[in-house]
């Protein structure tokens, strides 16, 4: 709010935007959250650390973990995401990571994480021992090449 006699400004803002954060979770096909809460606890390598509305922007480079975030209300929300990057812009702060969970308690994010990122795991176990096996088979082949080409 400006001090008396003098007229609010672009600056100032209203009350609203400066007693809020527009929190937003973005994975690559999906918007995770989009609500505007009044703090924001992520981790970082350093670290845990607090956003509340009127904190200096900055970036931060996130590891895998837990994201909180409080509504006007006080009521606690959870997301589990990846490693990822949070930006902190204004009155928004923008989070983008590969994968992420939402879950209504820190029991059910933890069964749906642990069920989501293993499975991923093994996809990626799986996905790796393919590509070492073309890998292999190609240079197989160029050394068989190599040796009909020489004689």
């Amino acid at each position: 709010m400006p001090p008396a006699g003098r007229a609010k400004t672009k600056q100032d803002g209203d009350m609203s935007t400066l007693q809020s954060i527009h929190l937003q979770v973005l994975l690559p096909t999906d918007v995770l959250v989009d609500e505007t809460v009044v703090k924001v606890i992520a981790e970082a390598h350093d670290g845990e650390f607090c956003l509340l509305p009127r904190h200096i922007d900055f970036v931060a480079a996130l590891v895998p973990g837990v994201l909180y975030f409080y509504n006007s209300a006080g009521a606690e929300s959870y997301a589990a995401i990846d490693a990822g990057i949070l930006l902190k812009c204004g009155s928004t702060v923008s989070v983008s990571c590969l994968n992420g969970v939402r879950g209504a308690s820190l029991a059910q994010l933890r069964k749906i994480a642990a069920e989501r990122f293993l499975a991923l795991d093994e996809r990626e176990r799986n996905a790796r021992a393919a590509l070492a096996r073309l890998e292999a088979g190609t240079l197989r082949r160029f050394r068989d090449l190599q040796q009909h080409t020489r004689g």
